[in-house]
């Protein structure tokens, strides 16, 4: 099975990632959990871009799709292939949103992504309200880096949104508590 769970910065991703991954282990299953971007030699440069000022829109677009493309042909497929349960904290529907705020067509991002990456079998959007976002974001000690502006985040939300209608995603209201949010995740799987 394969999982993965989208929102604008500040809607508990991360947390709800490991306590669903904790969930499905207790289940005996075997599960990867892995984010995007990730850890390799092209997230990388995107994760130090958000702190050191964004690059061209063509260069992150870029990289973006490199690390993907590697993160797919290293973990995603292997994984799935062996029949592990994979839970990706963001993938490309971040590309489309967070790229397609910076102007480009989140729809081509979307036909670039799906030639060469699976589509999940679940897509959570976590939603909240940039307010509430930007003030998790705050209330973790971070301060809102170059991917994490008000009005960024607001466009950002508008994509993700226009992704609620299609039949694997699953619009979950993240306002709740941590385990209201991961019950309401489960019992959609259940």
């Amino acid at each position: 099975m394969f999982i993965v769970l989208e929102g604008i910065d500040g809607t508990g991703k991360s947390t709800q990632s490991q306590l669903l991954a904790e969930w499905f282990r207790s289940q005996g299953r075997e599960v990867v959990t892995s984010r995007e971007p990730t850890d390799g030699p092209w997230g990388s440069k995107l994760r130090q871009s958000a702190a050191s000022g964004r690059l061209s829109p063509e260069d992150e677009l870029d990289y973006f799709l490199k690390d993907r493309s590697q993160h797919v042909d290293e973990l995603i497929k292997p994984s799935l292939s062996a029949g592990k349960v994979v839970i990706l904290d963001r993938y490309y529907f971040s590309t489309m949103a967070y790229q397609g705020s910076r102007g480009f067509d989140p729809q081509e991002i979307r036909s670039q992504n799906e030639a060469f990456a699976p589509v999940p079998d679940h897509l959570f959007l976590l939603d909240i309200d940039v307010d509430t976002a930007l003030s998790r974001i705050g209330g973790r000690g971070d301060t809102a880096n170059e991917f994490e502006q008000r009005d960024s985040l607001q466009k950002c939300r508008d994509i993700f949104l226009s992704l609620k209608d299609e039949p694997f995603a699953h619009l979950i209201d993240s306002h709740g508590s941590l385990e209201e949010v991961q019950e309401a995740i489960r019992s959609t799987l259940a």
